[in-house]
């Protein structure tokens, strides 16, 4: 019989951990599969062997993988193969796949767009745009999110496009934010390129109110998953193939 484990990054935020397993189980509805589990890489259960055990439990004997990222680097590349790994050594009879990521579609860059655009009168191309990744060292994260600054600024007329790393990678959030802050002319919009809430998130947050309440004209957008086209580009991803 086959399942479906869906694999979440995890976090220690309460609200951040509720709004994915919500998501997911809104997911679970409407996705015609006999065993679906939800499982997290870490910080939130449950995490992947709880969710392949249950897998197991319930009789399933081919396992696929859905992701729950929106890029491949090094959780998809190597944390959550390895983990595989190790279960499939318990289970040899299982047998188990692994989808990839979102990665960069055009479905989420217009998802983007509207939420920028629901969030701030008037985008003007004299406004500024700072995309803020969760970060990776892996170096195609850069050349991902190159392709996410082009798409999106291309999407809402503006030229002036920065990217930050909130971890991991350079330029960090915070000097990305004070560049572009000194540096802009009209509106400043910040797009936190995560798909929940969750410290990192906050984090964000809080330095645009900061900011807001000494008299900067900033603006900041939700995570991604707040327009309702990456729940149905990812349901669409789960039945390719099925």
């Amino acid at each position: 019989m086959k399942a479906i484990l869906y694999i979440g990054h995890g976090t220690r935020s309460k609200k951040g951990a509720e709004e994915a397993k919500s998501f997911l189980r809104r997911v679970i509805t409407k996705v015609d599969f006999p065993i679906q589990e939800i499982s997290f890489l870490e910080l939130t259960e449950p995490f992947i062997d709880q969710g392949f055990h249950r897998c197991v439990e319930r009789g399933a004997t081919e396992i696929v993988v859905i992701p729950l990222f929106l890029l491949a680097a090094g959780h998809i590349k190597k944390d959550i193969p390895e983990a595989l790994k190790r279960l499939k050594g318990n289970y040899p009879h299982v047998k188990v796949s692994m989808r990839d990521p979102f990665g960069v579609q055009d479905e989420i860059l217009g998802a983007v767009e509207e939420l920028v655009r629901g969030t701030v009168e008037d985008v003007s191309p004299a406004d500024s745009l700072l995309i803020v990744g969760r970060g990776s060292s892996d170096p195609s994260i850069h050349t991902a999110f190159a392709e996410i600054a082009t798409g999106i600024g291309k999407r809402l007329g503006m030229e002036k496009v920065s990217v930050c790393y909130l971890a991991a990678a350079s330029p960090r959030f915070e000097e990305g934010l004070e560049t572009v802050s000194k540096q802009a002319t009209g509106k400043v919009i910040v797009i936190p390129y995560l798909l929940f809430s969750g410290l990192l998130l906050s984090e964000v947050i809080r330095n645009v109110r900061t900011r807001q309440r000494r008299g900067e004209s900033i603006h900041c957008t939700g995570p991604l998953t707040e327009h309702r086209a990456i729940e149905n580009l990812f349901i669409k991803q789960i039945l390719t193939n099925e």
